[in-house]
């Protein structure tokens, strides 16, 4: 299956037109593709068997990057925390030994506000006098991190969020259910993010119990009280799983919204509910106690329904 990405447009009319620059720097949130960009952009320039102007991802030199394993394209990621001083001297190294004996080089720096200081000035030095066939393509979620004098010298390209539709279809597409994915396109707009939770187990158990809650709040059920001393304050001891409660809460809302369209009593109760959550997250983000957050926003659902 070829790689599809909208960004793709710019780089296939870019080498048609002989017009790629030598250093570009992808800025974007996790999961918007840019690796996947920089690996089809290594590949289109290094396919021996191009299908309509894109790589085959079938031949030698396909599969070599894919594996990581082609002589002229190198990727660095951070070692440990951070891309180290030597690590930028090593690529330089590279370049200097195969750069003009070899053919084009390509460098793909992951993380690239992950460099330290010194690493970052070294790239500097290296970007300052670019010499022979060499791309070199940093890749950041946080533009701000990266050294001002080194943005000036790369073509910035912003990764934009994904669509919740694309999303959603490409979460089918990896076997994930309907309502999974649904929940999934609501708490993220990252690919790998979404995965990434799909597979934790403490979202998955949350995810049930919330469910639960639910349940309890929509039928005026004062279990709902109960409920949250008996299971949610031991489930999630961690601000971050709380508000993640929370939002997940607002989803199973949302949803019950949509489906009671035609009944205004219900659509009125559903749309108080999402104010009075959305009241209870910004008191949580205030660090009131989850359970004196949770046990309020209960009693307040319970006198509206």
């Amino acid at each position: 299956m070829q790689f599809a990405h909208p960004l793709l447009l710019l780089f296939e009319k870019s080498i048609e037109h002989g017009r790629l620059a030598h250093a570009y720097l992808f800025e974007g949130a996790k999961g918007t593709g840019k690796h996947q960009v920089s690996l089809w952009l290594a590949k289109r320039l290094f396919c021996t068997d191009l299908n309509e102007g894109k790589p085959c991802n079938q031949c030698i030199n396909c599969q070599r990057i894919t594996q990581n394993e082609h002589p002229n394209v190198h990727v660095i990621q951070p070692d440990g925390q951070t891309i180290r001083v030597d690590q930028i001297r090593q690529l330089q190294a590279e370049f200097a030994k195969r750069g003009f004996e070899s053919g084009r080089q390509i460098f793909i720096l992951s993380q690239a506000d992950k460099m330290n200081i010194q690493a970052a000035n070294s790239l500097l030095k290296f970007l300052e006098e670019p010499s022979g066939e060499v791309l070199m393509i940093l890749e950041t979620q946080t533009l701000g991190a990266i050294l001002p004098t080194i943005q000036s010298r790369c073509q910035i390209v912003h990764f934009p969020p994904i669509s919740t539709q694309e999303l959603y279809a490409k979460l089918l597409q990896a076997n994930i259910y309907p309502q999974m994915a649904k929940l999934l396109t609501f708490m993220t707009n990252s690919y790998d993010k979404a995965v990434e939770i799909s597979q934790n187990e403490w979202f998955n158990d949350a995810k049930e119990e919330i469910n639960k809650w639910f349940g309890y709040l929509k039928n005026d059920d004062f279990m709902a009280f109960v409920f949250v001393q008996r299971r949610l304050v031991a489930l999630a001891k961690e601000k971050s799983q709380q508000l993640q409660l929370l939002d997940m809460l607002t989803f199973y809302y949302r949803e019950y919204l949509q489906e009671q369209f035609n009944h205004p009593q219900q659509v009125q109760a559903a749309n108080e509910a999402l104010q009075a959550i959305l009241q209870a997250q910004r008191k949580l983000q205030a660090n009131v106690a989850f359970q004196a957050v949770a046990e309020q926003l209960v009693l307040h659902l319970l006198k509206k329904q």
